[in-house]
C-alpha cells in the first residue's frame, strides 16, 4: 500500500492525491466534476501504463472523463495508441539517439558553469529556480534539437503560460497554443531551409520522406520541446530542495542518488488519463468500458510495500515510474538523467555548504500548474 509524504516537501497537491488511499484502486472526483479511478498501487500502476485495454488515444475523445482544461491534441505521439504510435515512436527515436544526448553532455557542462559563476557573483541569497534549475533544461534542449538562443523568451513564456492552470491561465491557453504551434512551424521551416546536425533537422529529413506528416511533425516537436523543458526544470528543482531538506542518504553513487531523487520527487505526480476499451480488473477493482484511469506515480513510487523506508540501496528496490513504463515511457529519460547527473554534480562541487535560506520566503511552491515543482528556491553557502 502507499506510502506517507512530507508534505512540506510535497508541496501543494490536488484534493483527490493529498490523501494516500488504503486501497489499491479508488474512484475520485475530479475537479471537472468527472469520476475517474486512481490507482496508488506500485505493482497495479505498473501493469496499468503496459495493458493495451487501457486507451490513451480514447481519453482523447471529447465524452471521454476529463480531469482539467489541459488536454493533448489526438495527434500527438502522447495521445495514440497502437501501430500509430509505435510508428511515430520508431521514428522519433531514430533521431533521439544516444550519441547525440551524449553530445550533449559538454554543452550542459559549460551551461551550469556560466549559471553558477552568475550565482557565485551574485552572493548567498541566490534564487535556484530562476538562477539555474529552469535555465539549464532550456539551453539543454535548444542545442538537441537546434532552437536559435534568441528564440528561448519566446517559447519559455508560451510554456509557462500552456500549463498555468489558475482561472486567468486557463483564459489565456488558447492563445499559448497558438504561439507555440507558430512558432514550431517556423522552426521546422528554417530547418528545412538550412539544415543541421540537431534533433529537428534530422526529423524534418524523415518528414520530407513521407515517413511522417507535418502535423505529425510539429506535434512531435512540441512534444519533445515541452515535455522536455518544463518537467525537467521541476524535477531539477525538486531534487535540489530534496538535498537540502531531505534525508536521502550521502555517499551515494550520483547516478544512484539521481535515480533515487527521481523516485522521491517525481514533477509528474499523476498520469494522464487512459480510457478503458474493455471491462478489466485492475487491483480486484472492476473498471468498465469507458471509465477514466489515473495513475499517481508520487504514490506508486512511495508504495511501502516495494520501497520500505528501511532499504538503503536501490538494487533492491523496483524501477521507479516517474518517466512511466510501458509503450509510452519517456523518451527523453536519458537527457534528463545526463542534465540532473551533471547539474547535482556542478552545483555542489561548487558550493559544498549548500543550504536552504532561512525565512518562509525562501520556498515558494509553484501553484495551479499542471506538474509540480517550486517558483522560488532561495540558498546559501
Amino acid at each position: 500500500m502507499s506510502g506517507t509524504f512530507d508534505l512540506y516537501r510535497t508541496g501543494p497537491l490536488p484534493s483527490f492525491l493529498a490523501v494516500p488511499s488504503a486501497e489499491a484502486v479508488t474512484r475520485v472526483r475530479m475537479p471537472t466534476g468527472d469520476h475517474m479511478w486512481l490507482v496508488t498501487d506500485y505493482a497495479v500502476g505498473r501493469a496499468a501504463l503496459a495493458d493495451p485495454r487501457l486507451s490513451r488515444a480514447a481519453a482523447t475523445h471529447p465524452d471521454a472523463p476529463k480531469w482539467g482544461s489541459v488536454d493533448l491534441s489526438p495527434n500527438s505521439i502522447m495521445s495514440l495508441d497502437g501501430a500509430d504510435h509505435a510508428r511515430l515512436r520508431r521514428v522519433a527515436g531514430a533521431a533521439f539517439t544516444s550519441a547525440r544526448v551524449t553530445a550533449q553532455a559538454a554543452v550542459i557542462e559549460e551551461a551550469a558553469d556560466a549559471l553558477l559563476d552568475q550565482l557565485q557573483a551574485a552572493g548567498p541569497g541566490a534564487d535556484l529556480v530562476s538562477g539555474y534549475a529552469s535555465p539549464l533544461p532550456m539551453v539543454a534542449l535548444s542545442s538537441l534539437l537546434g532552437m536559435p538562443v534568441a528564440d528561448r523568451p519566446v517559447f519559455d513564456a508560451a510554456v509557462t503560460g500552456l500549463f498555468d492552470m489558475t482561472p486567468r491561465g486557463v483564459r489565456r491557453r488558447g492563445r499559448h497554443v497558438l504561439t507555440l504551434i507558430e512558432y514550431m512551424s517556423s522552426l521546422i521551416g528554417r530547418k528545412r531551409d538550412v539544415p543541421g546536425q540537431d534533433l529537428l533537422s534530422a526529423l524534418v529529413q524523415v518528414e520530407q520522406s513521407g515517413e511522417i506528416s507535418r502535423t505529425e511533425l510539429i506535434n512531435l516537436g512540441l512534444v519533445l520541446l515541452m515535455a522536455g523543458y518544463e518537467t525537467t526544470a521541476h524535477q531539477l528543482s525538486l531534487a535540489i530542495l530534496e538535498l537540502l531538506t531531505g534525508n536521502t542518504p550521502g555517499g551515494k553513487l550520483v547516478e544512484t542518488l539521481v535515480e533515487e531523487l527521481l523516485r522521491k520527487t517525481p514533477s509528474t505526480p499523476v498520469t494522464f488519463p487512459r480510457v478503458a476499451i474493455e471491462d478489466l480488473v485492475l487491483g480486484g477493482t472492476t473498471v468498465r468500458q469507458g471509465d477514466a484511469v489515473i495513475v499517481s506515480l508520487l504514490h506508486c513510487n512511495h508504495d511501502a510495500e516495494v520501497c520500505p523506508s528501511g532499504v538503503k540501496s536501490n538494487a533492491r528496490r523496483p524501477a521507479h515510474l516517474t518517466f512511466g513504463h510501458g509503450a509510452h515511457r519517456c523518451m527523453g529519460a536519458p537527457l534528463v538523467l545526463l542534465q540532473m547527473k551533471i547539474a547535482l554534480t556542478r552545483l555542489w562541487q561548487r558550493f559544498p555548504g549548500l543550504r536552504l535560506a532561512p525565512g518562509d520566503g525562501a520556498l515558494v511552491w509553484r501553484e495551479g500548474l499542471a506538474t509540480r515543482g517550486v517558483s522560488r528556491l532561495v540558498v546559501e553557502w
